[in-house]
């Protein structure tokens, strides 16, 4: 193994990576002229690896990228994103729509239809207003930049509910070489894992084959967009691009044992807990940010159940948002996670105030336990005592706000 270094680079975005140019226009896909649809190219035919939803309701538009990546993994030039409607549940036009925003980019960058992807998000069951988007198409291309406030403006197009944009950039370095790495998603409602509950688009310089770049992405998901959960609702239209277009001066990464592999691994787990975290953090009405970790488990698999256990539970979430600290609800949520426990062994702390020790109230202290809950960050930790496996998931609290944002959602 080598010393890896990340360091981020400030006011970063897409653009931060070399050979990538972005936009994000207003389409009128959305009310007021909102910034609702965005534009990312590379200069140089590129490795793509991606994962999908779960949900047997997927969208025209992820139906069409897995076509895409598996019949061109390396050509990959662009991907258009719109916001302001889902096109998911929408039939064959929807397929045909989603083509068509391709073959749009397709022939204003002069390539081939199957290097272009295609992501859209916002109300499910409506059609895309083609007559809108195909012209608002021809205005990202002739906005592209390389600028930060190009990226910037790419990541503000993708927005729904999100209160703000979720970037992050950095560089990466270890074993002889640097590359850079960059990241934009949106997501703040419809949150929770079993593949990547967002849009997400992740762009780096590294030189690997596609193979490889696939299987990173697919270890690093497994930590970070499958880590999180805001309100148990997975999404039609979840997608976790990444793509490489190889300008790193570097070696070709072609094996996973290298030194070089674990750099990019690295460097691309810290891009994208940064992503997942900020989502969690933008979640519709949150007011706490809350990181749950449980220790002690026979497997990961089963450390990871526990912990969504808790993260999933309106009761936990409702009481940390009444900054109440009803430890009940917590030690109830790890008994019907529908892995063994032991009760007599079980503890549980908030923050760094131990409240059950071995299955029964321990340090009941109200006063420090109202001082942790008043702080935005919340941790909960949850000994299981029966192994040495460990996971950690992050979650938001469950506010009136919540109700408030998803009552009125189409309106």
């Amino acid at each position: 193994m080598t010393d890896t270094v990340i360091t981020p680079i400030e006011n970063g975005s897409v653009t931060s990576v070399p050979g990538y140019s972005a936009a994000g226009i207003p389409a009128g896909i959305k009310r007021r002229e909102r910034l609702d649809l965005a534009l990312v190219v590379a200069e140089q035919p590129s490795v793509a690896a991606a994962v999908f939803t779960t949900n047997a309701f997927k969208a025209a538009s992820v139906l069409y990228n897995q076509q895409v990546l598996a019949t061109n993994p390396s050509g990959w030039r662009a991907v258009v994103i719109n916001s302001g409607c889902a096109n998911a549940c929408t039939g064959e036009q929807g397929h045909r729509d989603a083509h068509a925003m391709a073959q749009a980019v397709a022939d204003a960058l002069g390539v081939a239809t199957d290097a272009v992807m295609v992501m859209s998000t916002g109300v499910i069951g409506q059609l895309l207003p083609m007559d809108k988007i195909l012209p608002g198409i021809a205005a990202a291309h002739g906005q592209l930049g390389t600028d930060q406030e190009s990226g910037h403006n790419a990541a503000r197009a993708i927005m729904t509910t999100d209160t703000r944009p979720k970037e992050c950039a950095a560089t990466v370095s270890g074993a002889g070489f640097t590359l850079h790495i960059a990241g934009m998603a949106k997501g703040s409602g419809m949150i929770h894992p079993n593949m990547a509950t967002m849009l997400c688009a992740i762009v780096t310089d590294v030189r690997i084959i596609a193979r490889l770049a696939q299987q990173a992405l697919r270890e690093v998901t497994a930590e970070t967009f499958n880590a999180i959960t805001i309100d148990g609702d997975t999404s039609t239209n979840d997608t976790v691009l990444l793509t490489a277009n190889g300008l790193a001066e570097m070696p070709l990464i072609d094996d996973d044992r290298s030194a070089g592999y674990h750099v990019f691994v690295e460097g691309l787990q810290y891009a994208a807990t940064e992503l997942a975290q900020a989502i969690v953090r933008d979640g519709e009405g949150a007011s706490h940010f809350v990181e749950i970790t449980v220790e002690g488990a026979h497997t990961p698999a089963d450390a990871k159940q526990v912990a969504m256990s808790i993260a999933k539970s309106s009761l936990v979430k409702t009481a940390i948002y009444g900054q109440d600290a009803n430890w009940g609800r917590i030690i109830c949520a790890v008994g019907y996670s529908g892995v063994a426990v032991d009760p007599d062994r079980v503890s549980v702390w908030l923050g760094d105030l131990e409240l059950v020790r071995n299955g029964a109230p321990y340090h009941i202290d109200e006063e420090h336990a109202a001082a942790i809950l008043a702080q935005n960050d919340v941790r909960i930790r949850v000994h299981l005592n029966l192994g040495a496996a460990s996971a950690t998931v992050w979650t938001s609290d469950l506010t009136h706000k919540y109700v408030d944002i998803n009552a009125r959602y189409r309106t």
